[in-house]
Parts: C-alpha cells; structure tokens; sequence
C-alpha cells in the first residue's frame, strides 16, 4: 500500500496574506496603552453627539419658522413665532449640553485614565 501525500509551501508574500488574515480572529487582549486611548477617546467625543443633534434639529425648526414667514410655506404669523421660538428654545441648550454631559463623563473616567497613564509611566 502506497501513502500518498500532498506538500505545497505559501510564498512570502502569501505567507503574510494569511498571517494577517489569521490575526484579525484571535481573540485578543487589550494592552494597556489601547485601553487608555480608548478611554481618551470616549471623553473627548462625550456630549458631541447630543449637542450637534439638539442644535441641528433647533436650526431646521427656526428654519421652517422663517420660511413660513417669508412666504416660502404657507402658514400664519403665529405659526412661523412658534416655530422660530421653539427652534431658538432648541439652540441654546445644545453647547451646555455637550459641556454638561463631555464634563459628566470625563470626571467618571478620570480615575481609571490617571491610574492606567500612571501604571504605564512606571514601566
């Protein structure tokens, strides 16, 4: 009885093709310089998106209100004092919202950045 057997070696080039591949499903840790630009990360963008969102939609309502005004949109007066009001009640809130809910989170995070930048200013 014959063994038949089937050898093929990958090149360089493909060697590190699948290497790559193979990397992205391990599963792995994350150090602890990733973690922390992680948690920098978070802190900087906290309060980013609500603010934007509360100041875009407030824009659009005063938006509407100034094009029933104008006559772009049929409406009446008071309608078009509603709407600009109430766009204008949406606007201001946005930036002490974001500076409200960036501060929120960046004193939550700050005891585990401080311990994470100082475990890794020991190494």
């Amino acid at each position: 009885m014959e063994n038949y057997t089937f050898s093929y070696k990958y090149s360089a080039a493909t060697n590190k093709e699948v290497e790559s591949i193979r990397n992205k499903y391990i599963p792995r840790e994350e150090t602890k310089l990733e973690r922390l630009k992680r948690l920098d990360r978070k802190a900087q963008s906290a309060g980013t998106i609500e603010g934007l969102c509360l100041g875009i939609i407030g824009v659009l309502v005063f938006g509407i209100g100034i094009c029933i005004m104008l006559g772009a949109i049929e409406g009446s007066f008071l309608l078009s004092y509603i709407c600009c009001t109430a766009g204008i009640a949406l606007i201001l809130p946005a930036y002490p919202v974001y500076r409200y809910l960036s501060k929120k989170v960046k004193t939550a995070l700050t005891p585990e950045i401080l311990k994470l930048s100082d475990e890794l200013i020991q190494k």
